[in-house]
């Protein structure tokens, strides 16, 4: 299997379709981010899909290479405050849309999109088809951790389902396993991922059945580097490097997660205007500050991957900058390259 990282698509002609529309920001930083990426990474090509008008008035006053760009005029969009499935239903040429049949079709080979969650994952579920053995998609996040990880020294962890499949079968916790280990082996340059089943107990027998289930059959699966399981404490720690769940629990740790980091930003902000003795302690702490900051900033890994759908499609966080949707770019670029798919399929139990 590890031949398989090994194996690359020609890196000269990798095109991602970005739906350019749906983000916190509007077009302008999806654009912005194409751009860059267009002037960083030879390899790749550009789709962008959105509304011509707003991408051509960004382009005209950002630099990039023009010809590693090219537009595909949509003028729908699905809001974030939308309800997915009633949206998608009505607007049947909105941008995330029509940019997954067009990877679909193999206009693109992956999709970059900051938009609504919920309507991407059914966009992809709509046009996409699933790798053979695999039930349901997953929807993995990357976190930050104390620990580091790979050749790159990610200080990520990847967490999933945090929203997709609400409900997991042990035969899904399986499957996620299997999937999260091969994107971190390819993303991270890890080679071998540690895999845990997130339970309230590190004991085999701890958890639900479909835990406790979970773990026999990954015990006893030599593709997968599984550790047994790991507790909620274990998560920011990085104590391994893919953590698996059901989508309801991981949607919870990950909000938790995004809420613990909020609130430190706050507290130190808080402790700045409050005393000056205060201000004196935050300025000594303030390196360890900027290094919450840094680990903590999405922009850094670019976004999470729904995996199990035969294409490639990379979440982009809806508050992303340039820099963030660059990244995204790389890592959905990245992901082609490695044949991720291929990758995901040869690890499954037969």
């Amino acid at each position: 299997m590890g031949d398989m990282v090994g194996t690359s698509q020609d890196l000269k002609d990798i095109t991602i379709a970005f739906d350019v529309m749906g983000s916190d920001h509007g077009p302008e930083e999806v654009v912005r981010g194409a751009a860059q990426l267009s002037l960083e990474a030879p390899h790749i090509h550009a789709l962008l899909v959105g509304d011509r008008d707003a991408i051509d008035a960004v382009l005209a006053e950002t630099k990039h290479r023009a010809e590693r760009i090219s537009v595909q005029h949509v003028s729908e969009f699905i809001a974030m405050d939308e309800k997915p499935g009633e949206a998608l239903a009505r607007k049947k040429n909105a941008s995330v849309a029509v940019a997954a049949q067009l990877v679909a079709e193999g206009e693109a080979h992956a999709l970059v999109s900051a938009g609504n969650t919920g309507a991407c994952v059914l966009a992809c579920a709509r046009f996409f088809q699933l790798i053979p053995g695999v039930r349901r998609a997953a929807l993995a996040a990357v976190y930050p951790t104390r620990g580091t990880r790979g050749e790159k020294e990610d200080p990520f962890s990847l967490i999933l389902d945090v929203g997709a499949t609400v409900e997991a079968t042990a035969e899904d916790l399986v499957t996620f396993a299997v999937m999260g280990s091969a994107y971190a082996r390819i993303i991270s340059r890890n080679e071998r991922p540690k895999v845990a089943l997130l339970s309230n107990g590190v004991e085999p027998q701890k958890g639900p059945p479909r835990v406790v289930e979970a773990h026999a059959r990954l015990s006893a699966m030599p593709g997968v580097n599984f550790v047994g399981n790991v507790e909620g404490v274990d998560i920011p720690k990085g104590t391994v490097d893919v953590i698996v769940t059901d989508g309801f629990m991981g949607n919870v740790c990950l909000k938790m997660l995004e809420g613990v980091h909020d609130t430190v930003v706050e507290l130190a902000q808080y402790a700045y205007k409050e005393k000056l003795r205060w201000r004196a302690g935050l300025a000594m702490l303030s390196s360890g500050i900027q290094r919450i900051k840094d680990i903590t900033d999405w922009e850094q890994y670019g976004g999470a991957p729904v995996l199990g759908f035969d294409r490639i499609f990379i979440k982009a966080h809806g508050r992303s900058k340039a820099r963030a949707i660059t990244n995204a770019g790389k890592v959905a670029a990245k992901a082609v390259a490695h044949q991720l798919g291929t990758a995901i399929q040869e690890g499954l139990p037969r």
